[in-house]
């Protein structure tokens, strides 16, 4: 079953589970910026939640079916239309030889997810058919997506056409975010002041934001180390701080080890959220123990169960 890019937009990829357990190797994570996005989108097809899918970043997406196929968009708000007709996300709808399918811009958030039943067929790596952009692996052929671009799915198992998601499983996206985090390794070295204002100050997203980091604007801050340190694990979620003291927000493509001073890490709970964080959105982090981050994580898991059995795989 083949899809035809029309019109590519700004960053599209394919990606699908994560690449868990090879950190060792120096391979990041990777796998959606907003896994849990991708497995709502993936549900509604009745695919495993990490099916690999579209991931549709900031200004839209234009394709064409080249055979009949079930379909599902969720994730950042936008405008979806099938032959210029509007269409709901969070409902599986059918497509038919020669449609058109059209996602606009994201309206608040920054990554819509497109599934199709039966999910995309990707260049697989170390277990996984995420792209990888930096080392160009995974994917299609390791890059984003092009215009004119052809893609395959797979046969769907079912074609469950129709299906909604409940309204209290569709995530609310804003313009202001909280972050559950506890402090890092480095934490004690900050100051008094600096301690309290990591977790007090009302952050601002920067533009310089991709699948690797996001920089933080709003406050610096003083390390006795001058930021430099010896490299040690790090991994997504991490709040790091280089020499200039603008911290950065790691998110699913950071790298394995890194020197620069470990101030934070957003628990499991919100790390999903990272890869929905837009240029101009207002951040600030709470903190949490590591007890208190555990039964945040498994009280969201319990609420999400009903709907994606499978959750604790997903976040």
């Amino acid at each position: 079953m083949s899809i035809v890019i029309r019109r590519a937009g700004l960053q599209t990829t394919i990606q699908s589970a994560p690449r868990r357990g090879q950190r060792h190797l120096g391979v990041p994570l990777c796998g959606p910026a907003d896994p849990l996005s991708m497995a709502l989108a993936n549900r509604l097809l009745g695919n495993p939640s990490s099916a690999p899918a579209l991931e549709v970043t900031l200004s839209g997406l234009e394709l064409e079916f080249a055979e009949d196929c079930s379909f599902a968009v969720a994730g950042a708000p936008c405008d979806v239309g099938l032959n210029n007709k509007p269409v709901n996300i969070y409902k599986s709808q059918r497509a038919r030889a020669g449609d058109q399918l059209h996602v606009g811009p994201a309206l608040k958030a920054v990554r819509s997810y497109v599934a199709i039943g039966g999910g995309l067929v990707g260049d697989e790596f170390l277990g996984s058919a995420a792209t990888y952009l930096p080392a160009a692996f995974g994917g299609f052929e390791g890059r984003a997506l092009r215009d004119n671009d052809c893609v395959e799915a797979l046969q769907p198992d079912a074609d469950p056409v129709g299906l909604q998601t409940p309204p209290k499983f569709r995530p609310q996206f804003s313009n202001a975010w909280a972050l559950r985090a506890c402090a890092q390794r480095n934490f004690v070295d900050l100051t008094e002041d600096d301690q309290v204002a990591l977790f007090n100050t009302n952050f601002s997203v920067s533009a310089r934001s991709d699948r690797m980091g996001i920089q933080l604007l709003g406050r610096t801050f003083d390390l006795p180390s001058a930021g430099y340190l010896d490299s040690d694990p790090i991994f997504p979620g991490c709040v790091q701080c280089p020499a200039d003291g603008v911290p950065y927000l790691l998110s699913v493509d950071a790298q394995t080890t890194g020197g620069y001073a470990q101030l934070a890490q957003v628990g499991r709970v919100d790390r999903h959220v990272i890869g929905q964080l837009r240029a101009g959105n207002h951040l600030r982090f709470l903190l949490r123990t590591p007890e208190e981050a555990a039964a945040d994580l498994a009280e969201k898991h319990d609420y999400w169960r009903e709907w994606l059995p499978d959750i604790a795989s997903v976040i």
